[in-house]
């Protein structure tokens, strides 16, 4: 197995995404519920790349919303892994918007996302 700190290193994940209207609420803006989705989605990605298990979810935490995201922005996911436990990880995930026509770019939500490794019989099972 490889060392814990390169594998952390290249489990690093990263999506990218425009916001398209049927992912946006009434105010035009990406739905809290779908930019949610995204980042346990890209946690995940990173969890099992870390791991290269089985995982779920099991906990999130600090989700901050700093900042609405409009309709027609290009949006980056990116999760790394901030702990490593017997059984457990536990991943930093960012979303970073960026304006289509411009350089603007700034983080705009983050959030703190905790998966357990299961084996076949569902229990946890060791990721170190």
């Amino acid at each position: 197995m490889k060392d814990i700190d390169l594998r952390i290193k290249e489990s690093k994940t990263s999506i990218f995404k425009a916001v398209f209207p049927n992912t946006t609420n009434h105010y035009d803006t990406l739905f809290g519920g779908m930019a949610l989705q995204l980042m346990d989605e890209v946690s995940f990605i990173c969890a099992t790349r870390f791991s290269r298990k089985k995982v779920v979810t099991i906990s999130t935490d600090k989700i901050d919303f700093k900042k609405p995201i409009p309709q027609g922005s290009i949006i980056e996911m990116v999760g790394h892994i901030s702990k490593v436990g017997k059984t457990s990880c536990v991943v930093e995930t960012s979303i970073y918007m960026e304006d289509m026509y411009s350089y603007s770019r700034e983080k705009v939500v983050t959030g703190i996302f905790t998966f357990v490794a299961i084996g076949d019989d569902k229990k946890p099972t060791s990721i170190i």
